[in-house]
C-alpha cells in the first residue's frame, strides 16, 4: 500500500466512526430526547456532556474529528504532484465538508450551545427551552450529513487511487 492509500484508509475509518456517532445521535437519540420534557433534557445534557468532554469520550470525539480533518490534509500533501486527479479533488471537497461542517460548527455554535444548554436552571427553564433543544437537534443534523457526505467522498478518494 502507498503513503497516501495508508491515510486515506486511516481517514475513512474515522469518518466512519462519525458517521456511527451523528447517525446515532440523530436517529436514536434525538426521539428519545424529543420526548423528554425540558427539566429531564437538561439533566440528561448534563450527564451526557460530563461523559463526551472527559477522559474516553473526548479523547472519542477528539480522535473521529481531528482525524477526519487532519489526515486529509496529509493525503493532500501526499498526492499534490496530481492535483488533478480525482482522489485529490474528492479529499479537498471532503475536507472542505469537514472543516465547515464539523469543525466551524462544533466550535462556533455546538459548544457555546453546549454553554446555553448547562446554563438552565432545570427547576426554572427559559421559555425558548425548546427551540434551544431543536437547535441542538439541528446541529446534529447538520453535523450527520457532514460526516457521511465526507466520508462518502474519502471512500471515493480511496477507491480511484
Amino acid at each position: 500500500m502507498t503513503g497516501e492509500q495508508w491515510v486515506l484508509s486511516a481517514t475513512v475509518f474515522l469518518s466512519g466512526l462519525a458517521c456511527g456517532l451523528l447517525g446515532m445521535l440523530c436517529t436514536i437519540m434525538r426521539p428519545m430526547l424529543a420526548e423528554m420534557d425540558g427539566r429531564e433534557f437538561r439533566n440528561f445534557m448534563e450527564a451526557f456532556l460530563r461523559f463526551a468532554d472527559h477522559s474516553w469520550g473526548k479523547l472519542y470525539n477528539l480522535g473521529w474529528s481531528l482525524g477526519m480533518f487532519l489526515l486529509p490534509i496529509v493525503a493532500l500533501v501526499l498526492l499534490w504532484e496530481d492535483r488533478g486527479s480525482a482522489p485529490f479533488v474528492l479529499t479537498a471537497i471532503g475536507l472542505s465538508i469537514v472543516f465547515f461542517g464539523v469543525i466551524i460548527v462544533s466550535n462556533a455554535v455546538k459548544t457555546p450551545h453546549y454553554k446555553v444548554i448547562l446554563a438552565w436552571d432545570p427547576e426554572a427553564l427559559p421559555p425558548s427551552w425548546e427551540a434551544g433543544r431543536q437547535k441542538y437537534f439541528t446541529i446534529n443534523w447538520i453535523q450527520m450529513v457532514a460526516t457521511w457526505s465526507a466520508s462518502a467522498l474519502y471512500i471515493a478518494a480511496l477507491i480511484t487511487l
